[in-house]
């Protein structure tokens, strides 16, 4: 059996043991990492703490949003080549360029709201 040595401090009448998590990397989490967040919180308590306790979350979330953010950018460039909607439409039509673009985007996070954020 091993034995640990964990130290404590007095805070009040009341000795808390000093803990300690182990570092981690910094990283950044995107809008796509922070819906998943929120969807786990909501939904997944379970998952969502397990990660947290055993400091995985946020590479899991970075992880995530690196995912959803290269599936939207893809999902959008396919898009918009199949609906015609080019450079040369922007110097003609700005207007209904960004409407279309709009749309594009619109659809995009919903599929990818759909495939990786909320499942």
């Amino acid at each position: 059996m091993s034995t640990t040595n964990i130290t404590y401090t007095r805070q009040g009448n009341y000795l808390l043991p000093d803990l300690t998590l182990p570092e981690q990397k910094n990283l950044a989490i995107g809008v796509f990492g922070q819906r998943h967040k929120n969807y786990l919180l909501n939904h997944h308590k379970i998952r969502y703490y397990n990660l947290l306790a055993s400091c995985k979350l946020a590479e899991y979330l970075s992880d995530i949003d690196n995912r959803a953010n290269d599936m939207f950018a893809s999902l959008v460039k396919q898009i918009a080549e199949n609906e015609n909607i080019t450079e040369q439409l922007k110097a003609e039509n700005p207007i209904f360029w960004i409407q279309s673009m709009n749309n594009i985007r619109n659809r995009a996070t919903e599929i990818v709201n759909n495939e990786i954020i909320y499942t």
